[in-house]
């Protein structure tokens, strides 16, 4: 058979090019791309693209000395999709697609959109993908996955730059499988429950943070092969330890090896600028109402999910998703069918990414990075809702990072900065998240926001922690937080790690892993983080002290847990707290300890409660509330 023959055989199916023309092609990954075959004991790839208004395509690589012309493809009947096979190619090998327009014109050669491997930044060529050969060892953790409480468990997230977590001593990056070792044994050691991945599909910018994906379906080469990651995956499982992976679906560089321009339309970004093009970041915008679109980014999603054992996908921007005039002036958008601002496209492609994950990955965790008040992003889809599971609390971030920046003489004046949240904290089920983007572009580190000399900005820091570990909602910290990293993030160096040495930035890491393992224990602490009968404010308006209070409890295990926050320097003795039950209130967390470096006011362990009347509760406990601090107190018994 010549070679001419292979490429005029049809390798997919009627039934694939259905699906993926009504965009219900869930795993089109399976058959785009670059696919090892063997045809008639030959072995060979087989390239699949979809190119609909192309007047040629060809692919051209290592294997033909990158010549545009000698391994055509040919286009399977008016579905746009073009393939051929060749014969002899071999795993690692570079290629591109040479694609000529309607008009003749043959455009910047082309990155294949279902790469599964692409090369090293700054060459850009796809490469044709390795066999897996990972045998998985984390059939316990996944069993266990699809029966997980969710929302009833504790969800304590640290949010990963795997570039600039940790480097070697020539400032070379750590690879998948040292990351492996390193980043999942600090992450279990401080008690968080997941890892979640800022984004990992090829990107051509280190400063984009991989927010500008080039190649959605390739983890990146920076650290690593695609089954190296999956070791890492694989190992922190093992240890107990979930992954969240950051992803992208809102926008996409325009760079000429890209989705730009791909076959000389506008394929996959929409053709008007007023809906595909992002003025914020000079990116293109996905064409949601485009039915192979939605087939690529559905099959993405559900790719990393299947091939990688993934616990959960962030959505980044999601926002910019919904409303068609995000960010733009009157006369920069165009309005839907109906005259409004909502894209009823993008609404539709996450809702439909939703439902499919959920009904094939039970347990895992869809969370949205939104950051308005659309109702009901945590809603079923059936409800009209987006169906995620989490959404990040933005507004709950901004307002307490305002109020913790203020001197704690003004803080009285701001009171409702720390109280509005609680307004709306059970509208959604929320992610209390202190992300990468609040300490970098001159936001300064979460210490270096804090007021007063360096006691107090440490004091402030570990209040503000403790504060926020007892709010509803589950918990985000991005990396250097846990321990008081001073310089704001720069992704082009690791952590400061030997600011570990000094004795206050480890009683902060200390008081972040203590706070772990208290919301891992105390079902009060986590179970009804989305439900109203969890908290109740026993002191809203304390605002002239500075100081909330409120009550947190458990439904399954009727656990009281009393959470007091003093925002001022000021050591308040004999202070009388009204309870909802009389017995012992055992200490169970003090940010002012010895221990964190603090000055170690405190209340001896426990208290007990007194028959006398406050904040309209018939008993009471007097205890000493700390220099900024926050103190949790746990009912013990009657």
């Amino acid at each position: 058979m010549n070679e001419s023959s292979y490429s005029s055989q049809m390798f997919v199916t009627d039934q694939d090019l259905y699906l993926f023309s009504r965009g219900e092609q869930e795993r089109a990954y399976q058959f785009m791309g670059a696919h090892h075959r063997q045809i008639d004991g030959i072995d060979g790839v087989h390239f699949v693209v979809w190119a609909p208004a192309a007047s040629a395509v060809s692919v051209t690589g290592d294997f033909n000395g990158w010549n545009q012309s000698s391994h055509p493809l040919h286009c399977l009947g008016d579905s746009g999709v073009w393939e051929t096979f060749v014969p002899g190619i071999v795993a690692g090998m570079h290629y591109k697609y040479c694609i000529v327009d309607s008009r003749g014109n043959t455009l910047p050669l082309k990155a294949d959109p279902y790469a599964q491997e692409m090369q090293l930044r700054p060459d850009n060529a796809s490469m044709v993908p390795y066999a897996t050969k990972f045998k998985w060892k984390d059939s316990k953790w996944m069993k266990a996955r699809k029966s997980s409480a969710g929302h009833e468990s504790s969800l304590l997230i640290y949010e990963v730059h795997l570039g600039s977590w940790r480097r070697n001593n020539d400032n070379r990056f750590l690879n998948y499988q040292e990351l492996a070792k390193q980043l999942v044994a600090y992450v279990k050691e401080l008690g968080f429950t997941h890892i979640q991945l800022m984004p990992v599909s090829e990107y051509p910018f280190d400063g984009s943070w991989g927010y500008q994906p080039i190649g959605l379906f390739a983890p990146t080469r920076r650290f690593g092969s695609p089954d190296e990651f999956r070791f890492f995956v694989d190992h922190a499982h093992r240890q107990g330890i979930g992954v969240l992976l950051d992803w992208v679906p809102a926008h996409f560089p325009s760079d000429d090896h890209g989705l730009g321009n791909f076959d000389g339309t506008s394929l996959y970004e929409h053709a008007d600028p007023r809906k595909g093009f992002h003025p914020d970041w000079n990116t293109l915008i996905f064409n949601y109402g485009r039915a192979e679109v939605v087939s690529y980014l559905l099959s993405n999603a559900i790719y990393w999910l299947q091939e990688f054992h993934l616990d959960g996908l962030r959505f980044d921007a999601v926002a910019s998703m919904l409303y068609l005039n995000y960010s733009r002036k009157e006369g920069e958008w165009l309005p839907n069918q109906h005259g409004g601002f909502e894209n009823l496209e993008a609404i539709q492609l996450l809702r439909n990414v939703n439902e499919r994950v959920h009904l094939h990955f039970p347990g895992v965790l869809m969370i949205a990075e939104e950051s308005t008040a659309w109702p009901g992003v945590t809603d079923f889809t059936s409800r009209g809702g987006l169906g995620f599971g989490f959404k990040w609390n933005l507004g709950w971030m901004n307002d307490t990072l305002s109020y913790m920046s203020r001197d704690p003489i003004h803080r009285k004046y701001h009171h409702k900065e720390m109280t509005f949240g609680l307004l709306y904290a059970f509208s959604e089920s929320f992610v209390l998240a202190l992300s990468h983007d609040e300490v970098v572009h001159g936001k300064r580190s979460l210490l270096e926001k804090m007021p007063g000399d360096d006691w107090q900005k440490f004091a402030n820091l570990r209040a503000y922690f403790g504060f926020m570990w007892a709010h509803p909602g589950k918990k985000l910290l991005f990396m250097g937080d846990e321990f008081a990293q001073r310089n704001e993030w720069n992704h082009d160096n690791s952590l400061d790690w030997h600011l570990l040495e000094h004795a206050s930035h480890q009683g902060v890491s200390r008081l972040v892993g203590d706070l772990n393992t208290l919301c891992k224990d105390l079902p009060a602490l986590h179970e009804l983080d989305d439900d109203n009968y969890g908290f109740e404010w026993i002191d809203a308006d304390g605002s002239g002290l500075c100081v909330f209070i409120f009550l947190r409890r458990s439904r399954l295990t009727g656990q009281l847990l009393i959470a007091v926050c003093n925002m001022t320097p000021s050591v308040h003795h004999n202070f009388r707290i009204g309870v909802p039950a009389g017995g012992v209130y055992r200490e169970a967390m003090n940010t002012d300890s010895h221990f964190y470096g603090g000055s170690g006011a405190g209340n001896l362990g426990a208290v007990i409660s007194q028959a006398q009347g406050c904040h309209g509760r018939s008993d009471s406990i007097v205890v000493t509330l700390p220099p900024l601090a926050s103190i949790y107190f746990v009912h013990e018994s009657a």
